[in-house]
């Protein structure tokens, strides 16, 4: 039988060069998240119900604490694994409500397509370029853990060999 244990999903590499990646993708979603309280019309709630995501107030107020609160988790190496998870669906949500319109060029599925030069793939990809890596980086995070400089490596429990 399996059973859960938080022991087991602290483990992580003992490599060191993963706070870089840890420092990139805890720094951008922790200044992301206090700018969704400090502007909340231009980065949280107003900028929300511009793109055509429901309960505008309560969810920029709700991704804005999930990105204040995983990124310092993320840039402490505590619980890494599962800090990104609510980062990776942060990241997901926003290519589905934001660059798929302009992949496409129009409004899709209720979301509305902002105001650009030009649309479709490169117009996609250039505006995607911040969301893409902090999504490849949360993933990575994922699958490798918050690495030796992190309170995940310091709690993991040690081989006795």
């Amino acid at each position: 039988m399996y059973t859960i244990s938080i022991k087991n999903h602290l483990t992580t590499t003992s490599e060191k060069s993963i706070i870089l990646i840890r420092f990139l993708v805890g720094a951008v979603f922790l200044s992301e998240g206090i700018q969704k309280f400090l502007y909340p019309a231009l980065r949280g709630a107003g900028r929300f119900e511009r793109i055509g995501i429901p309960f505008p107030e309560f969810t920029g107020v709700l991704v804005g604490g999930f990105e204040i609160i995983c990124g310092l988790l993320v840039l402490a190496g505590l619980l890494t694994r599962f800090s990104v998870i609510p980062l990776i669906v942060i990241m997901l949500t926003a290519i589905f409500t934001t660059k798929i319109p302009i992949l496409l060029g129009h409004g899709f599925w209720g979301f509305s397509l902002r105001e650009l030069e030009h649309y479709g793939f490169l117009s996609m990809m250039h505006e995607s370029r911040n969301d893409l890596a902090m999504l490849v980086g949360s993933i990575f995070l994922l699958i490798k853990g918050g690495g030796y400089w992190s309170f995940d490596y310091r709690l993991q429990p040690k081989n006795k060999s």
